[in-house]
This record gives structure tokens, C-alpha cells and sequence, in this order.
């Protein structure tokens, strides 16, 4: 795929007020708009553009860090999504073809890049089966498309005729709710994150083989979680280990990331080593234990290392830089990872209006290695 506008950053050491478009509407939205906008201090100059490993403790880990320290970081761009008002935040990566599915967070539309595309294409125009909002994306081992609607529910689609198989929503007179994203256990079941609601929801195989039905509530995290507002945002990212053993959700608000025991159900606070986790919003879990983050309004991405348990993580890396744009998920591939660039503060729901920052570039979706 086409790489272009490149930087390069090296490591000294080792080891929303919401202006909404007119398809997105509802209380979540705008409690969104003001998470972002304030609790994650909108307007905030972005950090500038650097790459860091955390000072080792001991010498090996020394040395260890000197030869991470040689290693770089390059921020490029994979392909760019057509359109004035994308605004993309969700991301999935089809492991049969290689196709990359991105969702608009303006309007619900679903893009699709083909392999050594410059530009994606439209997969799903803007309003399919009423969707207004596309969040989290996964593809699972089918070739099915998950996507969510914040404002409903999730859909699942076929990847080779677009027709959607399955549609399931949050039950009718429900609270406020902000259905965010997504992760497929090995299984075959989805999990997803309410982050207004601070649940998790469940699909299971069979739910999907029925063709649709309410969300049901799978895990109420809200004992655990610090104390917020009513209302108020929590959980964001959730990814899965390849076992099916646990789940792992993050607070972006507080910074906390969160366990959950797919056997017992018992949740626990992960000890996080070397940083936190605000404004984390995708996460991604490799075979190996590195958890890749993307940190929305500071414009960085971490990895960390999990135990083989996932009940402790330490940060490895951190990179920041603007070239990011606000960077919402992300999806790891062999030799790079893909990260949505959402511009969200330049037009889209973290825009504050007057004095706002601007109208967006070219959406595009960036090639980071070396992360």
C-alpha cells in the first residue's frame, strides 16, 4: 500500500462540546463530546513528536534497552478514505484477504481498503440498515463483519456481498448508552463495551445463527470501576487473549485497564507498570502478550507487555507525535501497525467551535512499524 508524508522518530533508551453531524444525535453522543472535550483537556497542544522506552532497572535490562533505543519508529500512511466529513474511528483487518475495514464516526459509512489500494472504497454507504454511527469493526474467522452503532447495537455483515446476517440492540427503555467497541474470542462470541453503562454485552454463536436479538449484559464492570458521574464515560477498547480466557477493557477516563475472567466472571484491576492508560481508546492484544493502545487526545501510542495471566502489564514503549491526528484504534498486521487518524478536533465531535482548529485534511489511516 501506497506509504507517503513518512517521519521517523528514534528511542534514547529501551527494554466533546460536540458540533454533531446531522446523522449523529442522542445523549451518548453528546456525553462523548464532553468527555473528550473536557475530562481528556481538549485544546491541549499535542506533546512534541518523540518515541521513548522506559529507563531499565538493572544492567541487562540495559542492555537490552540500548538495542531498542537503535530501533525506529516510522509514521507513514497506509491509504486515504475518501470524503470531506469522515471522521473514521474504528478499524478491522480481514486475515483471509487482507482487506482493511474503516468505519465513519460522522455518518455510519463502512470503507473498505484492498490490498496495495491507494484509497479505500465504500463498502456500506452512510445509513445502511439506519445505522448512524460506525465505532468498533472486527472481522471474524468467517469473514464476517462486525460493526457497532453507538446509538443501537452491532450488526454483522458478509464480507463478499455486503448483506447483513445479523442485527442486535440494546433493549427498548433502556438507560443512556454508548455502544462502543468490540472483540471476538476464539470461540466465536463477541464481547462489547457500554461506555456510558460501564458493561460488556455478549454475542454467542448461536445468538448469531438466529440472525439477531437484544444485547444482553454479560459482565457489569460499574462494582469495579472508580466513581464517576452519572453518565459519565469509562470503558472504551476491549480485546480478548488468544485463549478465550479473559478479556481485557480500559477506563480511559481514569487510565485503569481492566480483567475479566471469562470462566468465573470475576473482574480485577490490572497492575499497570511504568504509565497509565488515559485516553485510551483501541487496544490490541498480540499472541505474544504485547498489548498495543492508541491514546486519543495526546496523540501517542504504547505498547505494553502483558503476564502470561494478564493480571500485570508493563510499558515498553511510547511514542507521540501529531502526525497521529488523534489517533482512536488501531489494528496490528505482520511488520506494521494500522492506525485510525480520526481528526476528530478539526470539525468532528471534539471540535469546541470558534477558535476550533480547523477544518480536516484528507482522512487517512497511518503505517506505523517499529511500535
Amino acid at each position: 500500500m501506497k506509504r507517503d508524508n513518512t517521519t521517523t522518530a528514534r528511542y534514547p533508551g529501551g527494554s466533546r462540546s460536540r458540533r454533531t453531524p446531522a446523522r449523529s444525535t442522542g445523549v451518548a453522543a453528546g456525553a462523548l463530546a464532553l468527555l473528550l472535550a473536557g475530562s481528556l483537556g481538549l485544546g491541549a497542544t499535542p506533546a512534541p513528536a518523540h518515541a521513548h522506552a522506559p529507563a531499565p532497572a538493572n544492567a541487562q535490562a540495559a542492555e537490552t534497552a540500548q538495542a531498542a533505543g537503535a530501533s525506529r519508529v516510522r509514521i507513514g500512511t497506509a491509504f486515504a478514505i475518501p470524503g470531506a466529513r469522515v471522521y473514521p474511528e474504528g478499524i478491522a483487518v480481514d486475515p483471509r484477504t487482507r482487506a482493511v475495514y474503516v468505519g465513519s464516526y460522522a455518518d455510519g459509512t463502512v470503507y473498505r481498503a484492498r490490498p496495495g489500494r491507494a484509497e479505500a472504497e465504500v463498502f456500506l454507504p452512510p445509513g445502511t440498515d439506519g445505522r448512524r454511527t460506525a465505532n468498533g469493526l472486527r472481522v471474524d474467522a468467517l469473514g464476517r463483519l462486525w460493526v457497532t452503532d453507538s446509538t443501537t447495537g452491532v450488526a454483522v455483515y458478509d464480507t463478499a456481498t455486503g448483506t447483513r446476517l445479523a442485527h442486535f440492540e440494546v433493549a427498548a427503555g433502556a438507560p443512556a448508552r454508548f455502544v462502543n467497541d468490540l472483540t471476538l474470542t476464539p470461540d466465536g462470541t463477541a464481547y462489547l463495551t457500554d461506555s456510558v453503562r460501564g458493561v460488556l454485552y455478549r454475542v454467542t454463536p448461536r445468538q448469531l445463527a438466529a440472525g439477531g436479538g437484544v444485547l444482553t449484559v454479560a459482565h457489569d464492570l460499574t462494582p469495579a470501576l472508580r466513581p464517576r458521574p452519572a453518565g459519565g464515560f469509562s470503558l472504551n477498547g476491549i480485546t480478548s487473549d488468544r485463549t478465550g480466557r479473559y478479556l481485557l477493557t480500559v477506563d480511559m477516563t481514569e487510565g485503569d485497564l481492566y480483567r475479566v475472567d471469562l470462566r468465573s466472571g470475576a473482574v480485577r484491576r490490572v497492575a499497570l507498570t511504568g504509565g497509565d492508560m488515559k485516553a485510551a481508546d483501541g487496544l490490541d492484544l498480540a499472541p505474544d502478550g504485547s498489548l498495543r493502545v492508541a491514546h486519543n487526545t495526546t496523540n501517542t501510542l504504547t505498547r505494553w507487555q502483558v503476564s502470561a495471566d494478564g493480571t500485570r502489564a508493563r510499558l515498553v514503549r511510547t511514542v507521540t507525535d501529531p502526525s497521529l491526528q488523534i489517533p482512536t484504534t488501531l489494528a496490528h498486521t505482520p511488520g506494521r501497525t494500522l492506525v485510525v487518524r480520526s481528526q476528530f478536533d478539526k470539525g468532528g465531535p471534539m471540535d469546541t467551535g470558534p477558535g476550533a482548529p480547523g477544518t480536516p485534511g484528507v482522512f487517512t489511516v497511518a503505517a506505523v512499524s517499529g511500535l
